[in-house]
């Protein structure tokens, strides 16, 4: 493995700007998301690939990947919003041993009614401090940092 190459000053700061930004952004959209709509952050990340699968039906196995969950993840979170009426369980017709995961009525109204602010929240915090020529490149610099892992998880 080598002398590890250790980050310079500026890096360290960089990193360090990135890691508060991760998470002081999400504590805002968590906390906005249980402010105005009593979803929590994980309840989110689930109905929002839910909402827009073909009749809001996903595989298990699938939603994890989507989302990038561990399997217990993903299995607590769907017991927590089962029992919240936002989405159930259904056995898997091409795979006994796979589960299948449906948004309800009360799922989908949820993610419908908590949309709208979220994005806001997102606006507000994520894009609204940039120009568009700053989003164009962040855009291209978060796509060569997903290309670096992509090859990294091969």
């Amino acid at each position: 493995m080598g002398e590890p190459r250790w980050l310079n000053e500026r890096e360290a700061q960089v990193w360090k700007k990135y890691r508060d930004l991760r998470r002081d952004l999400q504590s805002a959209q968590d906390r906005q998301l249980l402010r105005d709509s009593g979803l929590s952050g994980a309840d989110y990340a689930l109905l929002v690939p839910l909402s827009e699968a073909p009749d809001g039906l996903m595989r298990s196995r699938d939603l994890g990947l989507e989302v990038g969950w561990e399997r217990s993840r993903l299995s607590h979170q769907i017991i927590r919003m089962e029992k919240r009426g936002l989405v159930t369980r259904e056995v898997c017709v091409d795979d006994a041993r796979g589960a299948m995961v449906r948004l309800t009525a009360p799922g989908r109204a949820a993610i419908e009614g908590a949309a709208p602010a979220h994005v806001e929240t997102v606006r507000r915090c994520f894009f609204d401090p940039l120009t568009s020529a700053e989003v164009e490149t962040m855009g291209i610099l978060m796509d060569k940092m997903l290309d670096a892992l992509s090859q990294e998880n091969q």
